[in-house]
């Protein structure tokens, strides 16, 4: 168990640091950079790390059960569909409300979701796990709180400084969004926990290591999410006439950027799904829970460091602090309700 944990911290610590990258980029508009980077990380990267690491890729695919295979490619799409509406929700109500209400309903539905396939946990561990998740949730709502302060000290900063006043839609339109969006992205946790027995199994049988189940599980969830991506930034590319960026001086770095970031991020799915299979029958629920909760974590130290905070007020690093606090908490409560469930306590 001890050892999932800390896979499922891991991967939510290079979740949180890949779109470091994103930050020394250049000439390249939002959909430039995210366009590329959804080609790279949804298609080329787990196609050559599939087709290179997976024994007998060939017959673990073409024999895979066509209601599995279904599920997990519908899964994979709605979940593609909402990181696109967090993206959106994100320009109604900024950064820090939309990943908050994004994340914490990934982690409310999310963690919730994989029990209706692999079936309950013993009541005592039960409790404890959604308990610990309700403790998240409450440092999630803090970090939102202390987004919306951070976001007043800045804007009262700013004043008169045209270039600082976003423009944003409505507050409610945004955060319907960034809840649809958080929604339809918990798919990726569905998707994981319908087709891992299946591959894992068939990834084995064919003389694959058990860590290459995570491997396997990726290559149908990026690729079916990587179509609704694909997809939409084609038509932002067009609708913002963004194509001709590409043609930077400064293309070959940027390139060499995004792949990382592609690289981190695929990472971090992968190792997600080792790190469920690792914490046993409530794997997919703790781990994923861990899993976001330390991507959200890294992301505010990530953003305290790189000084993002620097002109938000005591109140609302108070509550950015209150918040991590409560999300560390509510990572040791379900650590020890999975532990309660592995031994049958």
């Amino acid at each position: 168990m001890i050892v999932g944990i800390i896979w499922a911290i891991f991967a939510g610590l290079i979740l949180g640091l890949y779109a470091m990258p994103e930050k020394f980029t250049k000439d390249f508009k939002y959909e430039n950079t995210w366009s590329l980077f959804f080609l790279l990380t949804m298609f080329v990267v787990p196609i050559i790390t599939s087709i290179s690491l997976i024994d007998g890729f060939q017959d673990i695919f073409g024999n895979m059960p066509t209601d599995i295979l279904l599920k997990m490619a519908l899964a994979s799409f709605l979940w593609g569909t909402g990181v696109m509406m967090w993206g959106k929700a994100i320009n109604h109500i900024g950064l820090s409300l939309g990943f908050s209400i994004f994340i914490g309903t990934i982690i409310l539905i999310g963690s919730v979701l994989p029990f209706l396939v692999d079936g309950l946990p013993p009541e005592n561990s039960l409790i404890l796990i959604l308990l610990g998740i309700l403790v998240v949730l409450f440092g999630v709502i803090l970090n939102a709180k202390a987004g919306l302060i951070r976001e007043r000290n800045e804007l009262d900063n700013t004043q008169g400084d045209t270039s600082a006043n976003v423009i944003r839609g409505s507050m409610a339109k945004g955060i319907l969004i960034a809840v649809t969006g958080g929604l339809l992205a918990t798919g990726f946790s569905y998707a994981n926990a319908v087709g891992r027995p299946y591959l894992h199994e068939a990834s084995t049988s064919a003389g694959n290591a058990n860590w290459i189940t995570a491997v396997a599980v990726m290559f149908p969830i990026f690729i079916s999410g990587g179509i609704a991506m694909t997809t939409y930034f084609i038509w932002q590319l067009s609708k913002k006439k963004a194509w001709d960026n590409f043609k930077t001086p400064h293309f070959s770095k940027n390139f060499f950027l995004i792949l990382i970031m592609a690289v981190f991020h695929y990472a971090a799915s992968a190792l997600f799904a080792y790190a469920a299979y690792k914490l046993g029958d409530a794997g997919n629920t703790v781990g994923y829970a861990i899993f976001n909760t330390a991507s959200v974590a890294t992301a505010i130290v990530t953003g305290l460091i790189t000084r993002e905070w620097v002109q938000a007020s005591k109140k609302a690093k108070a509550y950015l602090y209150a918040g991590l606090a409560l999300m560390i908490v509510g990572i040791v409560i379900i650590a020890i309700g999975n532990g309660m469930a592995e031994s049958g306590v």
